[in-house]
């Protein structure tokens, strides 16, 4: 399909762009040409374009930036749901399920699934996504997860210690090795991070410091699962490894927070989890206060979290984690960049990718003030524009 070289929105009501210089302006418009940003100012002073789009008073926002997510899987855990919903705890042992499907599924089946998720994604305004590996636990399985994975996305991120497998549930050891070799060697090509699982139930803070050591020496970017069941070390492990992101943040002391801080690794937050698990909340406001920068993710997965939708995240982190509707927005979006170590995305400013959102409402408010309710109108992405 052939698309006009470039494109000027006009009539913007509302500009979010969470440029530092541009902010947040009314009677915005925006050009995008040939994929990027070229101009962002007042509609009166917007310069000629091929084509021309009214945005008829809406708000314009950067594109969502989900930094966590687990697409590549078979199977449904609805009954797992439905089991906690009926107060049975949460723990890790139903990936296990989850991975059992996935080894028996053929590629096109998973292909399939993550083409579904990544388009119901698209339709509620996330336009970069990351995708884990970690349900297929084996070389092979691994390895085919993440090369699936990234026929959608380049912020693919190998998992492989998500669990240790039931076969080697005599040997977690044993486990580590095929992690931190074979199966490490066979996802690197197909991989940019290397994530771990540390939580109880999952891999303890050595196990986890030595496959975040292991990834690094094979060039993938390290990130983290932690303190997401209740305190541990796992935040500890992130700030001392210098880690871009860590996830989930539920049980924070003090000193955690401190250490986010002073390493500059970011806490992501994904209350999609806790509305799903009936656990706690993790304290934004806390976060934010101290100076540790705050991302919003979705974790979409068939467990523990299996919503896709950042506005629906945007509307709980306003409601239960004491951010500011503009708090929730920028960490969804500019603050999942920064998850992924990305400046080109999250920020509309002249120059970066042409990826936002038109939202059917005057303000970004509307993303908390109407929860549940499909605000977004229309999607461009680089790729689109």
């Amino acid at each position: 399909m052939n698309h006009p070289t470039s494109i000027l929105i006009t009539n913007i009501g509302e500009l979010v762009t969470h440029d530092p210089e541009l902010g947040t302006f009314a009677g915005a418009a925006l050009v995008v040409d040939g994929g990027t940003v070229a101009w962002i100012g007042p509609t009166a002073q917007a310069p000629a374009a091929d084509e021309a789009f009214d945005a008829e008073g809406r708000a314009v926002i950067p594109g969502f930036v989900d930094s966590h997510s687990h697409l590549v899987f078979a199977g449904d855990r609805a009954g797992e749901f439905q089991a906690r919903m009926a107060g049975e705890s949460y723990g890790a042992g139903g990936i296990r399920t989850t991975a059992a499907a996935t080894r028996a599924a053929p590629d096109d089946e998973l292909a399939a699934g993550v083409a579904r998720h990544v388009a119901e994604m698209r339709r509620q305004g996330t336009t970069t996504v990351e995708i884990k590996s970690g349900y297929g636990l084996t070389v092979d399985d691994e390895a085919r997860s993440l090369r699936i994975a990234r026929g959608f996305t380049d912020e693919t991120t190998f998992l492989g210690a998500h669990v240790v497998p039931p076969e080697y549930a005599d040997d977690p050891a044993g486990y580590v090795e095929l992690v931190t070799g074979p199966m490490l060697a066979a996802a690197a090509p197909y991989a940019r991070w290397i994530d771990v699982f540390c939580e109880t139930g999952a891999f303890e803070v050595d196990q986890a410091r030595a496959i975040l050591r292991a990834g690094e020496a094979a060039g993938l970017g390290g990130r983290l699962h932690a303190n997401q069941l209740g305190p541990g070390p796992g935040v500890q492990l992130a700030a001392e490894l210098g880690l871009v992101a860590v996830d989930h943040c539920t049980h924070l002391t003090d000193d955690d927070v401190h250490a986010l801080r002073d390493a500059g690794t970011v806490a992501t937050l994904l209350p999609g989890v806790e509305f799903s698990t009936r656990q706690p909340y993790p304290d934004a406001r806390r976060l934010i206060d101290a100076g540790v920068t705050v991302a919003l993710a979705s974790d979409c997965n068939p467990g523990s979290c299996f919503t896709s939708s950042l506005p629906f995240c945007i509307a709980l982190a306003v409601r239960e984690m004491g951010m500011t509707p503009a708090e929730a927005v920028w960490a969804a979006t500019a603050g999942g960049a920064r998850a992924l170590g990305r400046t080109d995305v999250g920020v509309l400013t002249p120059g970066n990718r042409a990826d936002l959102v038109l939202l059917d409402a005057p303000s970004h408010v509307h993303l908390a003030y109407r929860p549940g309710v499909p605000l977004v109108a229309r999607t461009w992405t680089a790729s689109s524009a």
